[in-house]
């Protein structure tokens, strides 16, 4: 029986976070999470401007972090979520 997850021996994050992200680029998986969803409900999520007065700072890193949660909880449920990035307001 093959596994179905990878079993990781080491806590050496940095190369699981790589090995995870080279499966993903590989395969497509961002894209197919939106295209696989055709015809489903779409959840539209408003994200204002990054950096609207000055240079990015971590307050901005953090925000895009906790809305980030909810296309993912969204794409998980069966939505089509398209992203793009903010400035919706200006």
């Amino acid at each position: 029986m093959a596994k179905r997850f990878a079993e990781h021996q080491a806590m050496d994050l940095v190369k699981t976070n790589n090995d995870v992200l080279a499966e993903w680029e590989k395969n497509d998986i961002f894209h197919k999470s939106i295209d696989e969803r055709e015809g489903q409900p779409q959840f539209i999520f408003f994200e204002g401007p990054p950096s609207a007065n000055g240079h990015p700072g971590i307050h901005h890193v953090l925000a895009r972090s906790i809305k980030d949660t909810f296309n993912r909880y969204k794409t998980m449920k069966g939505f089509q979520v398209h992203r793009k990035s903010g400035w919706d307001t200006h």
